[in-house]
């Protein structure tokens, strides 16, 4: 049992030394996940038809 006490007290003074973000920078950081994940399923849709185009041309599927 005082392990666990111990324990707790390390987590909780290394929790402390922790630089927590302020709410600005979570709102920023969150709005660029954003725009990256709407960047990146653009690109992909586009990978996506180009590959499609592509195939089918080589192929002839589709005629």
């Amino acid at each position: 049992m005082a392990n666990l006490f111990g324990f707790l007290k390390e987590a909780r003074a290394e929790a402390s030394k922790v630089t927590w973000p302020t709410r600005k920078e979570t709102l920023v950081t969150t709005g660029l996940v954003f725009l990256m994940v709407v960047v990146a399923g653009i690109f992909f849709l586009l990978a996506d038809m180009v590959i499609k185009w592509g195939i089918g041309l080589v192929l002839g599927v589709g005629r």
